[in-house]
C-alpha cells in the first residue's frame, strides 16, 4: 500500500475521484481522459457565489475567462492558468474555483483556456499564457500569476520570462515544476493517489518540452532573483511534492519573499475537496490568505 493520508474526508475524496478518473486513466485514449476528467469536475462543482458576473471572451486571440465580483477591493488582476497535466481541463474545468477566489478576495480574475497536447504540443501553452499576460500588462494592469499543477508549471515559466519588478506576485498550488523523478518524493509517492509518478512521465512525455528549457521545467532555471514575491502550496502525499519544496527552498536562497506551506493531510488535486475535506478548506483559506498578501 502506499503512504495514505488518515483523514476520513480526504479518503472519501479519494474514493470518489476513481469512480470518475481511474488511476490507470493515462492509459486510455486522450479523448476518454478528457471526458472523465470533465466528469469528475462537474462532481465536485460548486453554485457561484452571489454578485459574481463572469464571461466568456478572447485576449490576444486566445479563450479567457473574465470574474468580475461585485465588489473590487484590489487594483490588481489574478491571471489563473489551471492544472490537468497539459492533456486535460480547461476554463469550464476549474470555473467554481476561480470564481470563488475572485468572490473571496474582491480581485478581478482571468482564467486562460490554453490550447492542450497532444493536438498542441509544448511551446503552445506557454504562448497562449504570455499572450494574455503580455495584453494585461501593456494595459497597465498589475497581475498576480496563479496555477496549480500543470498550470502552476506554466505560471512559474511565465514569471521566469518577465523583467523584475513585472509582476506583482507568483502563487503556485502543487506544482510540477521539472524535478528528478528518481528520488526524493518521487520516490516515496509513486502510487499516491490522484496522481503517480508513471502520470507525471507520461505529462512530460506528451508534453515533449526541452528537458533544460526553464521555462518549461522553472527548477532548471540558474537564477531566481528575479521573481516576484511567491506563495507556494504543496501536498504531502503527492510525488510533486519536492519540486515545490525546492523552488520555494531556492527562492528564499534568492532573497525573494515566498511563503511555502505544505499540506499535512492533502494529495495532489485537493482544491476540489475544498468544500468536504477540513484539511483542503485550511489549505484554500491559506491560498486565499497568501493570494491577499500578495495583492496588497
Amino acid at each position: 500500500m502506499p503512504p495514505m493520508p488518515t483523514e476520513p474526508e480526504i479518503l472519501d475524496f479519494i474514493g470518489q475521484v476513481a469512480r470518475f478518473y481511474p488511476d490507470d486513466a493515462v492509459a486510455a485514449p486522450v479523448t476518454q481522459q478528457r471526458i472523465w476528467y470533465d466528469a469528475l469536475c462537474r462532481a465536485f462543482d460548486r453554485p457561484l457565489p452571489e454578485g459574481l458576473d463572469w464571461q466568456d471572451g478572447t485576449e490576444a486571440g486566445v479563450p479567457v475567462r473574465r470574474y468580475q465580483p461585485a465588489q473590487i477591493r484590489h487594483e490588481a488582476t489574478v491571471l489563473y492558468l489551471h492544472g490537468g497535466g497539459f492533456v486535460v481541463g480547461s476554463r469550464d474545468s476549474h470555473h467554481a474555483i476561480c470564481g470563488e477566489i475572485a468572490a473571496a478576495l474582491g480581485v478581478a480574475l482571468v482564467a486562460v483556456d490554453y490550447r492542450l497536447a497532444p493536438e498542441h504540443r509544448w511551446p503552445a501553452a506557454s504562448q497562449d499564457g504570455a499572450a494574455v499576460l503580455d495584453a494585461l500588462l501593456q494595459a497597465g494592469r498589475q497581475v498576480v500569476l496563479a496555477g496549480d499543477s500543470a498550470g502552476g508549471q506554466l505560471a512559474a515559466g511565465l514569471a521566469l520570462q518577465q523583467d523584475p519588478g513585472r509582476l506583482r506576485g507568483l502563487a503556485l498550488v502543487y506544482p510540477a515544476l521539472g524535478g528528478d523523478p528518481h528520488g526524493g518524493s518521487y520516490t516515496q509517492m509513486a502510487e499516491a493517489p490522484g496522481l503517480s509518478t508513471q502520470d507525471v512521465l507520461y505529462y512530460r512525455d506528451i508534453l515533449q518540452a526541452p528537458p533544460e528549457d526553464p521555462v518549461a521545467h522553472p527548477l532548471r532555471a540558474k537564477d531566481l532573483s528575479g521573481l516576484p514575491p511567491t506563495y507556494v502550496s504543496a501536498a504531502r502525499f503527492d510525488p510533486l511534492r519536492d519540486d515545490a519544496a525546492a523552488f520555494a527552498a531556492r527562492l528564499i536562497a534568492a532573497d525573494v519573499a515566498c511563503s511555502y506551506r505544505c499540506e499535512p493531510q492533502m494529495v495532489h488535486g485537493w482544491l476540489r475537496a475544498r468544500h468536504m475535506s477540513p484539511g483542503a478548506k485550511a489549505g484554500f483559506a491559506a491560498l486565499l490568505h497568501g493570494l491577499r498578501g500578495l495583492l496588497g
